[in-house]
Protein backbone atom coordinates (compact mmCIF):
# COMPACT_ATOMS: atom_id res chain seq x y z
CA UNK A 1 0.00 0.00 0.00
CA UNK A 2 0.95 2.95 -0.96
CA UNK A 3 -0.64 6.40 0.54
CA UNK A 4 -0.11 9.78 1.66
CA UNK A 5 -1.92 12.69 3.79
CA UNK A 6 -4.51 15.51 2.15
CA UNK A 7 -7.01 18.20 3.67
CA UNK A 8 -9.88 19.30 2.55
CA UNK A 9 -10.45 22.13 0.22
CA UNK A 10 -12.93 24.00 -1.32
CA UNK A 11 -16.40 21.90 -2.77
CA UNK A 12 -17.71 22.63 -6.27
CA UNK A 13 -21.42 22.05 -7.46
CA UNK A 14 -21.90 21.71 -11.43
CA UNK A 15 -25.09 20.70 -13.60
CA UNK A 16 -23.64 19.23 -16.80
CA UNK A 17 -25.79 19.67 -19.83
CA UNK A 18 -27.17 17.43 -22.82
CA UNK A 19 -24.88 16.64 -24.94
CA UNK A 20 -21.71 17.14 -22.86
CA UNK A 21 -19.27 14.48 -22.44
CA UNK A 22 -18.37 13.80 -18.93
CA UNK A 23 -14.82 13.40 -18.62
CA UNK A 24 -13.84 16.16 -21.01
CA UNK A 25 -16.08 18.78 -19.08
CA UNK A 26 -14.68 18.17 -15.69
CA UNK A 27 -11.12 17.87 -16.52
CA UNK A 28 -11.78 21.14 -18.15
CA UNK A 29 -12.92 22.57 -15.45
CA UNK A 30 -10.53 21.27 -12.96
CA UNK A 31 -8.00 22.53 -15.58
CA UNK A 32 -9.29 26.23 -15.03
CA UNK A 33 -9.97 26.44 -11.05
CA UNK A 34 -6.45 24.72 -10.33
CA UNK A 35 -7.95 21.68 -8.90
CA UNK A 36 -4.83 19.19 -8.89
CA UNK A 37 -6.37 16.43 -6.29
CA UNK A 38 -10.22 15.80 -5.61
CA UNK A 39 -13.10 13.10 -5.37
CA UNK A 40 -16.25 13.42 -8.14
CA UNK A 41 -19.31 12.14 -7.59
CA UNK A 42 -22.54 11.95 -10.33
CA UNK A 43 -25.65 11.55 -10.38
CA UNK A 44 -27.79 12.19 -13.53
CA UNK A 45 -28.27 10.41 -16.99
CA UNK A 46 -26.27 9.00 -19.71
CA UNK A 47 -27.17 8.91 -23.55
CA UNK A 48 -27.43 6.33 -25.97
CA UNK A 49 -24.07 6.36 -27.71
CA UNK A 50 -21.99 6.49 -24.50
CA UNK A 51 -18.92 4.21 -24.11
CA UNK A 52 -18.29 2.42 -20.84
CA UNK A 53 -14.84 0.36 -20.56
CA UNK A 54 -16.48 -2.78 -19.20
CA UNK A 55 -13.03 -4.89 -18.19
CA UNK A 56 -9.89 -6.52 -19.91
CA UNK A 57 -10.33 -9.34 -23.00
CA UNK A 58 -8.47 -11.39 -20.89
CA UNK A 59 -7.75 -11.16 -16.79
CA UNK A 60 -4.16 -10.64 -16.93
CA UNK A 61 -2.80 -10.33 -20.60
CA UNK A 62 -0.18 -8.26 -21.38
CA UNK A 63 -1.09 -5.66 -23.14
CA UNK A 64 -3.96 -5.02 -21.42
CA UNK A 65 -6.85 -5.04 -24.14
CA UNK A 66 -9.45 -3.29 -23.17
CA UNK A 67 -13.38 -4.03 -23.93
CA UNK A 68 -15.87 -1.47 -24.61
CA UNK A 69 -19.97 -1.39 -23.62
CA UNK A 70 -21.82 0.99 -25.70
CA UNK A 71 -25.17 2.55 -24.29
CA UNK A 72 -28.08 1.95 -27.09
CA UNK A 73 -30.63 3.64 -24.72
CA UNK A 74 -30.71 6.48 -22.23
CA UNK A 75 -29.23 5.13 -19.02
CA UNK A 76 -30.12 6.16 -14.83
CA UNK A 77 -26.20 6.48 -14.10
CA UNK A 78 -24.28 6.91 -10.79
CA UNK A 79 -20.64 7.60 -10.75
CA UNK A 80 -17.95 7.78 -8.30
CA UNK A 81 -14.07 9.09 -8.95
CA UNK A 82 -10.93 10.65 -8.72
CA UNK A 83 -9.04 13.72 -10.28
CA UNK A 84 -5.23 14.18 -10.21
CA UNK A 85 -2.54 15.69 -12.01
CA UNK A 86 -0.70 13.34 -14.50
CA UNK A 87 3.29 13.80 -15.40
CA UNK A 88 2.58 16.10 -17.70
CA UNK A 89 0.34 18.34 -15.28
CA UNK A 90 -2.97 17.94 -16.40
CA UNK A 91 -6.30 17.23 -13.87
CA UNK A 92 -7.31 13.58 -15.31
CA UNK A 93 -10.25 12.17 -14.43
CA UNK A 94 -11.03 8.65 -13.03
CA UNK A 95 -14.17 7.75 -12.71
CA UNK A 96 -16.45 4.83 -13.44
CA UNK A 97 -19.87 4.35 -13.63
CA UNK A 98 -22.98 2.18 -12.82
CA UNK A 99 -25.54 2.30 -15.77
CA UNK A 100 -29.28 1.55 -15.37
CA UNK A 101 -32.16 1.03 -17.48
CA UNK A 102 -35.58 -1.28 -16.74
CA UNK A 103 -33.99 -4.17 -15.02
CA UNK A 104 -30.30 -3.98 -16.35
CA UNK A 105 -27.31 -2.09 -15.45
CA UNK A 106 -23.73 -1.76 -16.49
CA UNK A 107 -21.36 -0.52 -14.65
CA UNK A 108 -17.56 0.75 -16.21
CA UNK A 109 -15.08 3.64 -16.67
CA UNK A 110 -16.00 6.49 -18.48
CA UNK A 111 -12.54 7.03 -20.26
CA UNK A 112 -14.16 6.65 -23.87
CA UNK A 113 -16.67 9.02 -24.08
CA UNK A 114 -20.18 9.52 -21.80
CA UNK A 115 -22.47 12.05 -23.47
CA UNK A 116 -25.13 13.70 -20.76
CA UNK A 117 -28.86 13.09 -21.82
CA UNK A 118 -30.40 16.15 -20.43
CA UNK A 119 -28.55 16.82 -17.08
CA UNK A 120 -25.52 15.30 -14.86
CA UNK A 121 -25.60 16.90 -11.03
CA UNK A 122 -21.41 16.77 -9.91
CA UNK A 123 -20.20 17.36 -6.81
CA UNK A 124 -16.07 17.77 -6.39
CA UNK A 125 -14.55 17.69 -3.34
CA UNK A 126 -11.18 19.44 -3.70
CA UNK A 127 -8.11 18.20 -1.85
CA UNK A 128 -4.87 20.30 -0.78
CA UNK A 129 -1.53 19.54 0.33
CA UNK A 130 -1.68 16.52 -1.66
CA UNK A 131 1.21 14.99 -3.40
CA UNK A 132 0.07 12.56 -5.24
CA UNK A 133 0.18 12.19 -9.13
CA UNK A 134 -0.94 9.87 -12.16
CA UNK A 135 2.36 7.94 -13.99
CA UNK A 136 2.57 5.70 -16.18
CA UNK A 137 2.80 2.17 -15.84
CA UNK A 138 5.20 0.75 -18.20
CA UNK A 139 3.45 -2.62 -18.07
CA UNK A 140 -0.26 -1.68 -18.61
CA UNK A 141 0.28 2.06 -20.02
CA UNK A 142 -2.47 2.85 -17.16
CA UNK A 143 -1.93 6.49 -15.52
CA UNK A 144 -1.84 4.93 -12.11
CA UNK A 145 -2.00 7.16 -8.85
CA UNK A 146 1.57 7.23 -7.04
CA UNK A 147 0.16 8.65 -3.45
CA UNK A 148 3.77 9.51 -2.23
CA UNK A 149 3.90 12.09 -5.80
Amino acid sequence: MKYCEAQAGRVFVLRLQDGEILHEQIEKFAKEKGIKSASVTVVGAADKGSILVVGPEEDRSKPVRPMEYILEHAHEVTGTGTIFLNEKNLPILHMHLSCGRKDQAKTGCIRKGVKIWHVLEVIIQEFIDCSAIRKIDPETSFELLEPNG
